[in-house]
């Protein structure tokens, strides 16, 4: 008989947490293979490798849909994924290469005073963090929303944190 897991013992093996695996159930990203006769979600082996593609899939930078499209071998192809994380790293170096710009600017003020006051350094150096991190909260804000989206997921399932399907 091949190896299966519940959904907690999964979660342990890879690192993930039992929320996530059950979002990427809700949005048929990532299903179970099996059941058991009470319900229990039964990953086998295949469902553990498949997972972890798309774990790697998701550290490259790709966003769950894309994910979802590499994986169906419908949609994305592998030279497609890799221009995808090209155009990211292009997108990263530019935003790199205005906060050295934006830095270097604010060396030639410091050098041309003799007293900065800190309210003027702080101020500056909190507007060029504020446009650095702009990218990196737009991401936040859009997975909080699906995790949200995850918890009204789970509420119609009745499957809320602490149910027996944890372990």
């Amino acid at each position: 008989m091949k190896k299966q897991w519940k959904v907690g013992d999964l979660a342990k093996l890879t690192g993930l947490t039992v929320r996530t695996l059950r979002f990427y159930d809700g949005i048929g990203l990532f299903s179970p293979s099996s059941q058991t006769d009470s319900g229990h979600r039964l990953y086998s082996e295949e469902d553990v490798t498949r997972l972890y593609q798309i774990v790697s899939l998701k550290e490259l930078g790709l966003s769950l849909e894309e994910v979802k499209a590499a994986m169906s071998g419908s949609g994305m192809q592998p030279l497609d994924v890799v221009n995808l994380q090209m155009n990211r790293v292009q997108e990263d170096i530019r935003r790199q290469e205005k906060m050295l710009g934006q830095l270097r600017y604010v060396a030639k003020l410091l050098q041309g005073k003799k007293q900065v006051s800190a309210d003027e350094f702080t101020g500056l150096l909190q507007t060029m963090k504020a446009e650095y991190d702009k990218p990196i909260m737009d991401r936040q804000n859009k997975w909080e929303g699906q995790l949200n989206l995850l918890g009204a997921l789970l509420a119609r399932r009745g499957g809320m944190p602490g149910s027996k399907e944890e372990s």
